[in-house]
């Protein structure tokens, strides 16, 4: 469902992309090119700041936001997703947050108040809160980083996570594909 905000901001949304039609993409959003959106995914831009104003939720082309995920700001603040991004099933992106390129985020993980640094793959289950995680890191499934200083404890992203990381963004740009030429049956 696409719909506006109390604001009357409606989003922005190219044909290229694949919306579910069980998604509810409101308000202020501006999707890019070739972005997968998944069924149950709420993307909601309409709180406003103390003056009223808000900034967008930017999510960058070919990137895909799985079943379930939920992404949101506090009182305005902007989220920005980066290009070739995934958010798997059920994760929680709550702004104001930056989340650069090619980032993995896993299932059931919770991104808020931060900035996360391009090639970042966060696994499943993880917290990452309140804090600036540089690019190429590799958080482990269940970690929780609460500020800048717990980040010395987290290593550097292996080949393998990248891989990984790649391979599941273009398995969603391949879904994207199929589910236009789909749209076209019903």
């Amino acid at each position: 469902m696409i719909r506006k905000n109390p604001q009357g901001d409606l989003p922005t949304i190219p044909e290229s992309a694949y919306v579910d039609q069980t998604a509810i993409v409101c308000g202020k959003v501006v999707i890019g090119e070739n972005v997968f959106i998944g069924p149950y995914a709420v993307i909601r831009a309409d709180e406003v700041n103390e003056q009223g104003t808000m900034e967008p939720i930017v999510i960058g082309a070919n990137s895909n936001i799985q079943d379930g995920v939920v992404i949101h700001s506090k009182a305005g603040g902007k989220v920005i997703i980066g290009e070739y991004t995934s958010i798997a099933h059920r994760s929680i992106v709550h702004g104001p947050c930056e989340v650069g390129d090619r980032v993995f985020i896993g299932f059931n993980s919770v991104i808020y108040n931060c900035t996360v640094g391009a090639g970042t793959v966060i696994r499943h289950n993880s917290v990452i809160e309140n804090c600036h995680l540089p690019p190429g890191f590799h958080v482990p499934s269940t970690t929780t980083i609460h500020s800048d200083a717990d980040i010395a404890a987290v290593p550097k992203v292996t080949a393998d996570a990248s891989s990984f990381s790649e391979s599941v963004a273009m398995t969603n740009l391949q879904l994207v594909k199929g589910y236009k030429r789909l749209q076209n049956e019903f």
